[in-house]
């Protein structure tokens, strides 16, 4: 029996929650096209005949522009030395450059360092030309930087392309051991924090500029109705879209409050699925100034 930790690493928007998706098999991490998306660590588990493997999903590592910023790449070394493996997301679809570079420096800097694996994302993009091409470069990487993969691999979780073949090259590397946690159990990420990053993926859908590092949600109350027939249950949630200025809550209230409805429909549906119930959710828009740069928010709101 094989069990322990992997992360991935990446620039943001390499696909790592995708890909950590895909391997769980469920939706564990939202995923947005929208860099510095993942804001916690969420947890994984990929469970076989023979191994548990936890995956670690990490926000991705940025030049922080705020006290949030610079917690949040805290959190990504503190969770890196905690690992077995680290698999290292270089997409296909973009030349390494110099993020990548510098994430890779500070892999190697590691002691002790996790095992490395190279993972070519987003394969269904490029054609087989351009793959060969940026292989050749994640190899070049190990006499540039020191490093040493113990192996590389193209993969697509779009398409479920080698998504196995992942699994099974983390899980090789992985050391001897008891599982960690219960076989049934798919994540240890709390149902309320699901629930509100559910609603920020549905809010980050459509929007640009500033708002994605701005937009913050918290669950403020929840509970089942009371007086509800037992094949009838309805979950109440109460929520509020935490942004900077009210600017950007009129973004996400939207003309006649249609973005609002909009993103109440989109979460609802998911929140539905997760819950396993019909879903009465109340959302509302409130502004904290400077959230991201004010200690004493930033701690209130778990950061």
């Amino acid at each position: 029996m094989r069990s322990g930790f992997a992360c991935f690493v990446g620039r943001p928007n390499a696909g790592k929650s995708t890909l950590t998706n895909a391997l769980v098999g469920r939706k564990v991490a939202i995923a947005s096209a929208k860099p510095q998306t993942t804001r916690h660590i969420v947890r994984g588990m990929v469970n076989t005949a023979d191994a548990q493997l936890i995956l670690v999903d990490t926000p991705g590592l940025h030049k922080p522009r705020t006290l949030l910023g610079e917690r949040l790449n805290d959190l990504v070394y503190e969770t890196w030395s905690g690992v077995d493996v680290i698999g290292v997301c270089l997409p296909a679809d973009q030349r390494i450059g110099p993020g990548d570079i510098h994430l890779v420096t500070e892999i190697a800097k590691l002691s002790p360092r996790p095992q490395l694996v190279a993972l070519a994302t987003k394969s269904d993009l490029v054609s087989k030309q351009r793959m060969a091409e940026h292989l050749l470069k994640i190899a070049s990487l190990e006499d540039q930087l020191g490093v040493q993969w113990a192996s590389v691999v193209p993969v697509s979780a779009l398409t479920d392309d080698q998504v196995d073949v992942v699994s099974q090259e983390l899980i090789k590397l992985l050391p001897e051991g008891p599982q960690l946690y219960p076989v049934d159990v798919v994540t240890d990420e709390p149902t309320e924090t699901m629930i509100a990053e559910l609603i920020r993926e549905a809010a980050l859908e459509g929007v640009h500029d500033e708002l994605p590092h701005s937009l913050m949600v918290v669950v403020d109350e929840m509970g089942q109705r009371a007086g509800r027939p037992d094949d009838k249950p309805l979950l109440d949630i109460y929520a509020s879209m935490i942004v900077e200025r009210d600017s950007q809550k009129g973004i996400i209230i939207g003309h006649q409050g249609s973005r609002l409805k909009e993103i109440g429909t989109t979460s609802r549906l998911q929140i539905a699925e997760l819950v396993g119930m019909p879903v009465h959710l109340d959302l509302k828009v409130k502004v904290l100034k400077d959230w991201q740069r004010n200690p004493k928010l930033l701690n209130r709101l778990g950061f």
